[in-house]
């Protein structure tokens, strides 16, 4: 079922969302229709998951966004999925974790192209679906999702799939504490939507797909990607301390290129 989801997830149109009495769905969630969770209830998040983005942020390409959840009850964050309502592919990113998260953080940026809802819809680990949203503005001018990527051609090719990692908060010793870390990617992320304004031909689509993070043997999370990502895509997260002193990273792009590289994290952490 999870595999499913991601799959779904990275498909590119519209999709679709079961709700619940008390979750609010306007027309563009309602129009969601590929069944991503199969019809399935969706619940107001109530205390269990937060998500946070700026009401009207200063720049549409590069929107942060973060989602805090916590099951205070046994049961553990099993996914987490991105919603932007009014974009192109609305399904912005799915998160797959890794065992004995009962609490999770993640934070990006994503490109809005209009005022929108966004919806932090949460997987718990018995199958019950949580959802929180946020209504964004939009400042006007051009659609995110048609503005063309920062940087030159050539240095966009010549830092493809460079990574930088490091420690946001890091615990010195086998904790409850939680470090987080923060992992950046140089990728453009093009949508297919921009147009070349020499050629005149729209710049073919480029997305990073696939994200999956290891401490250790131990997976911290997969992510599943798509034009709603920001170029240079970064994602904050928190980890489970479990010993291991390196975390690995795989990233795979649209275009079947990939990177990996292994970063370490100090004993213990």
């Amino acid at each position: 079922m999870r595999r499913s989801l991601q799959a779904l997830a990275f498909a590119a149109g519209l999709m679709a969302l079961g709700t619940a009495p008390g979750v609010r769905a306007g027309p563009a969630f309602d129009d969601v229709h590929a069944n991503v969770f199969a019809g399935r209830a969706i619940q107001p998040a109530g205390d269990m998951v937060r998500l946070t983005a700026p009401v009207r942020p200063t720049d549409q390409r590069s929107v942060p966004v973060a989602v805090e959840a916590r099951f205070k009850d046994g049961r553990t964050v099993r996914s987490l999925t991105l919603i932007v309502d009014e974009n192109p592919s609305p399904v912005a990113a799915v998160f797959d974790f890794g065992p004995r998260r009962d609490a999770v953080r993640i934070a990006t940026k994503l490109r809005l192209n209009a005022a929108t809802d966004v919806r932090a819809i949460v997987e718990a680990s018995d199958g019950q679906l949580y959802m929180a949203e946020r209504f964004v503005k939009f400042a006007g001018g051009q659609g995110a999702c048609a503005a063309p990527a920062m940087g030159t051609p050539e240095m966009i090719a010549a830092n493809m799939g460079k990574m930088t990692f490091e420690h946001l908060r890091k615990t010195a010793a086998l904790t409850e504490i939680t470090p987080q870390a923060r992992l950046g990617v140089s990728h453009p992320n093009h949508t297919g939507m921009v147009m070349d304004q020499i050629t005149l031909l729209y710049v073919p689509l480029r997305i990073i797909t696939d994200m999956e993070v290891r401490q250790g043997d131990e997976r911290v999370f997969a992510m599943k990607g798509s034009i709603t990502l920001a170029q240079d895509p970064a994602i904050e997260f928190d980890y489970r301390v479990n010993g291991s002193d390196r975390m690995h990273v795989l990233v795979t792009d649209s275009d079947g290129a990939s990177w990996q590289q292994s970063f370490p994290i100090g004993q213990g952490s």
